[in-house]
């Protein structure tokens, strides 16, 4: 019986490899869509960091090209969903602050219908419109 962690999250912003738009493995690429930035950037800090650290370098390389998933085709619906996503790992507490706005709004206009609903005006429409069946 599988069963998921109840520390699983839904978010799918994680690290992965990305072999289409790699050129040896995809493990910069991956890296690059993780962080937000070009993957040329994270290329030449690898080419840079070579001189200097190139067993080290080698080694960590060769383990995230085993170890880091295959990006999936379809991991997000659409960019709306990606930017949020994105928000929520990279700015939590902005996006916790977005999240309680909109829930905020929310009930500011169920208490709005709920007041409509509640009141003689309502009645008074409904009976109305009752008359002319």
């Amino acid at each position: 019986m599988d069963r998921a962690s109840p520390y699983d999250s839904p978010n799918p912003h994680r690290l992965y490899r990305d072999p289409q738009r790699g050129v040896l493995g995809g493990v910069c690429t991956g890296v690059a869509d993780y962080f937000g930035v070009q993957p040329a950037v994270i290329r030449l800090a690898m080419l840079f960091a070579l001189f200097f650290f190139s067993v080290p370098l080698v080694i960590a390389y060769v383990i995230a090209l085993m170890v880091l998933p295959v990006r999936p085709a379809q991991l997000y619906r659409d960019a709306e969903e990606e930017a949020f996503w994105r928000t929520v790992s990279t700015k939590p507490d902005r996006t916790l602050a977005g999240l309680t706005q909109r829930f905020r709004d929310m009930e500011k206009r169920i208490v709005g219908m709920e007041a409509y609903v509640a009141s003689k005006e309502f009645e008074l429409n409904r009976a109305i419109r009752d008359l002319d069946r």
